[in-house]
């Protein structure tokens, strides 16, 4: 199946938030993202019809195994991709929103391209 990048972005933000506070919550999301509650309200019930998340009886949001490899895999080409810009002279603000553009775009093989450029410096 494929995904739309909007949807992407919203599993990213939403693994980032359970990273950062534990919890995922609407609100916390429309903030995140700088989009509106009604914004996020669709897309939340698009992810949960496609099974990507659910919502527990409290109304925090939850990842399925399907939305978290999801988010997992556009996370981690997001830092690596932020890393590779910052560490050729981007400034890290420039480098996130420009690894953001990105992320969901390059081919697998890019990518790994990347990651073993960015692996051999460290």
């Amino acid at each position: 199946m494929t995904i739309q990048k909007s949807a992407e972005d919203y599993l990213e933000a939403m693994l980032m938030l359970k990273n950062e506070r534990g919890y995922i919550r609407s609100i916390d999301i429309a903030e995140k993202l700088g989009v509106t509650k009604p914004s996020v309200s669709y897309a939340t019930k698009r992810l949960r019809e496609n099974g990507y998340i659910t919502m527990d009886p409290a109304g925090m949001i939850v990842l399925t195994d399907a939305g978290l490899e999801i988010a997992e895999r556009i996370y981690e080409r997001h830092e690596l991709i932020t890393s590779l810009f910052v560490r050729i002279g981007v400034s890290p603000e420039t480098a996130r929103e420009d690894a953001c553009k990105i992320e969901h775009d390059l081919s697998a093989e890019t990518f790994e391209a990347i990651r073993k450029v960015v692996e051999s410096w460290v």
